[in-house]
């Protein structure tokens, strides 16, 4: 829950009280926080956010919900409540909300890029996420119209290459799996050729997740799956160093889904403020 974790990195801030606010004297004054658009972003976490504040006492309204297109001078959250738990949480909020807007802004900016030469490909998030932020960093690569992939390792089957390297045969380890898989859950492999590909195409895995491979490579993969007559019974997903500068050449491939980390690892610079007032009651 949000909530928990904003006491967690609260505590991280304020370990013991906060100095300042404390000398001061403004623990029990009565405040309005806003927080303010500086920069054009992608809003994201917003709903998630204002809910957790809401937990912990703060009357909270969300003008801005996540998905919409923020301008400068737009207020994104208002808050209301003791000014000394608003201090508190100041940096905590902005830090979560610019992190938040800059991948939902990088994610779409990615994705329309894509989707002007494929417009019916998914970019997909990894799970690359720093930790601790894995259902905001996931609900803001969706608020930017990316698809969250697996949030965790519960989610779906996906083997990998040191999977592969315990069990010790490819096509074993996806034997395996597909014995064990239950009815609810989606096999994907990564396949580091396209023979690789094909054998996961033939044995039925749900989806094969082409890693690190170029375009050009990608393409004979789709092609061999083509010739195969096994390319319309499985999701193809391109993912390996996928950056703004070559996703559409990546989508234009004609894969199903391209995955990248790149938002989650270099958001968006957004710019955010919060400006407080004295209030005579809350």
């Amino acid at each position: 829950m949000m909530a928990e974790e904003i006491l967690q990195w609260l505590r991280e801030d304020m370990p013991h009280w906060d100095l300042t606010t404390d000398a001061l004297g403004l623990e029990d004054v009565c405040a309005e926080a806003v927080v303010v658009a500086k920069s054009r972003a992608v809003a994201a976490c917003t709903a998630e956010l204002a809910r957790a504040l809401r937990i912990l006492g703060l009357d909270v309204e969300a003008p801005k919900k996540p998905g919409e297109l923020v301008e400068p001078g737009d207020i994104v959250l208002r808050i209301r409540g003791p000014a000394g738990l608003l201090l508190a949480l100041e940096r905590t909020i902005l830090n979560l909300l610019i992190y938040a807007f800059g991948v939902a802004t990088q994610t779409r900016r990615m994705v329309d890029t894509a989707r002007r030469v494929a417009p019916g490909v998914r970019v997909a998030a990894t799970r690359k996420t720093p930790p601790g932020l894995r259902v905001c960093v996931k609900r803001a690569f969706a608020a930017g119209g990316g698809d969250t992939h697996r949030l965790g390792l519960s989610d779906a089957i996906l083997v990998k290459d040191n999977h592969v390297a315990l069990v010790g045969d490819y096509g074993e380890a996806l034997r395996r799996v597909l014995e064990q898989r239950s009815f609810m859950h989606r096999v994907e492999v990564e396949a580091s050729t396209p023979e690789e590909a094909l054998t996961a195409a033939r044995l039925g895995v749900d989806a094969v997740l082409l890693d690190n491979m170029s375009p050009d490579e990608v393409r004979e993969t789709i092609l061999l799956l083509e010739r195969e007559g096994v390319r319309s019974r499985i999701v193809v997903e391109a993912s390996g160093g996928i950056t703004p500068e070559n996703i559409a050449e990546y989508a234009a491939t004609g894969v199903d889904v391209v995955s990248t980390s790149y938002p989650l690892l270099y958001p968006a610079r957004v710019d955010l403020s919060m400006r407080m007032r004295r209030l005579d009651q809350c």
